[in-house]
């Protein structure tokens, strides 16, 4: 289904911030859980926050139309 609407501010923040908080928040958080709880849950953590990230920044992405 494709939607013929301009962007909203509020998408247009998330588009921006997403790259911004995933590559922020990751090297951040997982020191940090490493450190507390351990090498396990610190690469669930990586793996959780990882596909997380990659999908909205899938479902969010403003891709150019097609014909």
């Amino acid at each position: 289904m494709v939607l013929n609407r301009p962007p909203t501010a509020g998408l247009r923040w998330l588009v921006l911030s997403l790259p911004l908080a995933g590559s922020l928040s990751l090297p951040l958080l997982v020191p940090l859980v490493i450190s507390r709880w351990g090498i396990g849950a610190g690469v669930l953590l990586t793996l959780v926050v990882s596909c997380l990230w990659f999908a909205l920044m899938l479902r969010f992405a403003e891709m150019p139309e097609h014909g």
